[in-house]
């Protein structure tokens, strides 16, 4: 009769931990939709409906922005440098690099819904207990004692925490493939802007040496009028510092030149020199077109990588404070832990009778039910901590409106610059001829002795100015046209079909690391740049291995 008043709680206990444990599991699963936190909402983002400059003949609105807008220009070597640009840049592969590091960031955070504490264990312990301890139950002091199971705990999803967790790792990933496309457009720019930077300067060396050939005929008529004893030695001193003067801008021209093709080799993986072979066929400065055709202000959220990057990274923070919040509830876990035991230490035994008989049915044991943790008097802590991630929601939330507003403003600036330029070129170049031809009079009537030389040295001056003045306006239409493309997001589509990171590469990692099903990362696709709801991520989802 006692003995079955002892077992009767003990079984109860079993059941109620065990019925315990299902219902609360059960609810966890009811309860799939619900989640503590906001959920994320796009931000609104002032932005106008058309460009200030729509109404210009030169711009075609609504139609969408060439994806390889570089051709435009008609050179092949622009689009070779691209290319190569896009296969070898090494900050790029970083980025691309980045991609991986936050799938396998997503794996783990896909893994805490499971069981979060997971343990394989075994001993083997050789006790000696003292003959004069407290405890007298050991009749043997000298024993030996082998253990090996499974335990495990499971924090339940009952707030959401997890499922806000997957939510920020989602947004977080594709946040990382916008920044790629982010960094791609903006590698396009820059070698397009480098590249019109070199033959900008190719340019101005051959129009300065022109120059010094020019100022060289002036100098020997200058010579000949005063050794003949027409003119004073004044003139010659003068005629010898403009050219002077004109040959030392050379070399500070080369030493632009060499280090903007430093520039190029740099973000074409290459070391410097190696492009030089890739520079010898083309010459001039890039030509751009004379009408350009963008897209409307609105597209730009949907095709500039940073704003859709400033949107994700808002929605990654947005699930954070969920998963602060979750911290202000109690926590419910379930524990559970099997194994076999077996000792000596009834001394009945020998000494290695229980490890043989460590896996008989009499040596099983097991443990389980639910336990619920509340961090009560840790509440201001975890309040100050929601505090916090919704501080940094709101600043995300502002970046991305300022990101929108710049990105107007890039726009804007471009277009006009493009616009602009190409006015001014129409100016300067009625000015470079009215210059030559100053200069063709002046020296005709020095040789006549009709005007000093001062004359022909401000007219030699001046056209040096007017023409180093039309390269630079010439070369302002193709860097202007360049940002107008960058500001509008052009470019990044040449990653679309292709992975982001090298064939070698990915062997290389495979080497070192099982990457399992993480490489190669796909090139993201414009539908999938979306953030999830947290309604659409299950309490298990399947496992990101």
């Amino acid at each position: 009769m006692h003995s079955h008043n002892v077992a009767k709680p003990a079984m109860y206990g079993r059941h109620w931990a065990t019925a315990g444990a299902v219902s609360l599991l059960s609810l966890v699963f009811v309860l799939n939709g619900c989640a503590v936190g906001p959920d994320f909402v796009k931000p609104e983002a002032d932005i106008h409906e058309n460009w200030s400059e729509k109404d210009d003949s030169r711009v075609a609105t609504k139609t969408a922005v060439d994806s390889q807008w570089w051709r435009a220009f008609n050179d092949p070597t622009f689009d070779k440098l691209i290319k190569l640009a896009y296969q070898q840049n090494l900050p790029l592969q970083i980025t691309g690099l980045r991609i991986l590091e936050a799938r396998a960031r997503l794996g783990i955070a896909i893994g805490r819904q499971f069981p979060q504490q997971q343990d394989i264990f075994g001993s083997a312990t050789k006790v000696g207990v003292s003959e004069n301890g407290a405890n007298k139950a050991f009749l043997n002091q000298d024993f030996s004692d082998y253990q090996v199971g499974f335990d495990a705990v499971w924090e339940l999803d009952f707030w959401g925490k997890f499922r806000r967790d997957v939510q920020a790792a989602h947004a977080s990933l594709i946040a990382s493939e916008a920044d790629y496309d982010d960094a791609l457009v903006s590698l396009t720019a820059e070698v397009a802007l480098t590249y019109t930077v070199i033959r900008t300067l190719e340019e101005r060396i051959e129009l300065t040496r022109e120059n010094v050939k020019l100022q060289e005929e002036g100098l020997k008529i200058a010579e000949s009028r005063f050794s003949n004893g027409i003119t004073t030695e004044l003139d010659v001193t003068q005629a010898r510092a403009l050219l002077e003067s004109t040959r030392a801008s050379i070399p500070t021209l080369q030493s632009g030149l060499r280090q903007a093709q430093n520039a190029l080799s740099t973000l074409l993986g290459q070391p410097p020199g190696a492009i030089q072979t890739l520079l010898d066929g083309q010459n001039g400065i890039p030509t751009a077109p004379e009408e350009v055709a963008i897209s409307v202000p609105a597209e730009l959220l949907r095709r500039r990588p940073d704003i859709r990057s400033a949107e994700l990274s808002a929605a990654a923070q947005c699930a954070r404070i969920g998963i602060a919040k979750a911290d202000l509830y109690p926590a419910f876990s379930l524990f559970g832990e099997i194994g076999f035991q077996s000792s000596n230490n009834g001394g009945v035994q020998s000494n290695n009778a229980h490890f043989d008989n460590l896996f008989d049915a009499s040596s099983f044991f097991y443990s389980f039910g639910p336990q619920v943790q509340w961090q009560f008097f840790n509440y201001g802590r975890i309040e100050n901590n929601v505090r916090v991630q919704d501080a940094r929601f709101q600043q995300l939330i502002v970046n991305y409106k300022n990101t929108v507003l710049r990105a107007a403003q890039e726009s804007e600036d471009a277009l006009i610059g493009f616009l602009k330029a190409q006015e001014a070129t129409a100016f300067v170049q009625n000015s470079v001829h009215a210059a030559h031809r100053s200069v063709e009079i002046a020296l005709v009537q020095y040789r006549e002795g009709a005007v000093d030389y001062q004359r022909v040295l401000d007219t030699q001056r001046a056209l040096l100015q007017e023409e180093i003045r039309l390269t630079d306006t010439r070369s302002s239409i193709a860097t202007n046209l360049i940002a107008l493309y960058k500001a509008l997001g052009g470019g990044w589509e040449l990653r679309q079909g292709q992975p982001v990171i090298s064939e070698s590469m990915q062997a290389e990692m495979r080497k070192r690391t099982y990457w399992g099903r993480l490489l190669p990362p796909p090139s993201p696709k414009p539908e999938n740049l979306s953030p999830v709801p947290v309604r659409d991520i299950p309490v298990l989802k399947k496992p990101y291995w």
